[in-house]
């Protein structure tokens, strides 16, 4: 199996879309990750092949995948800032 998170810093409004998880919050020296934390996790997608995550990741990084994650981040914040089901879920 392989993820896309969309991960989301409530103390400087920003979002990160990414298929690793750990290395943004515990392991990264240095780079865009490591200045803003702590990182939440509010969207967790799952693929069966690495390319497949590959592909989402980037449109989730394009001008319309981007209106995608603002959609997720408003019902992030619009939960109280609880962590969605979807993302717990996987």
């Amino acid at each position: 199996m392989f993820y896309v998170y969309i991960l989301f810093s409530v103390r400087s409004a920003k979002t990160y879309v990414d298929r690793r998880l750990i290395e943004h919050n515990l392991t990264e020296a240095k780079g865009f990750t490591l200045r803003y934390r702590p990182w939440t996790l509010i969207r967790t997608e799952t693929f069966d092949t690495k390319s497949e995550a590959m592909m989402r990741e980037k449109y989730l990084k394009t001008g319309r995948g981007r209106e995608d994650v603002k959609k997720y981040v408003a019902t992030f914040l619009d939960a109280g800032g609880a962590v969605s089901a979807a993302a717990e879920k996987d």
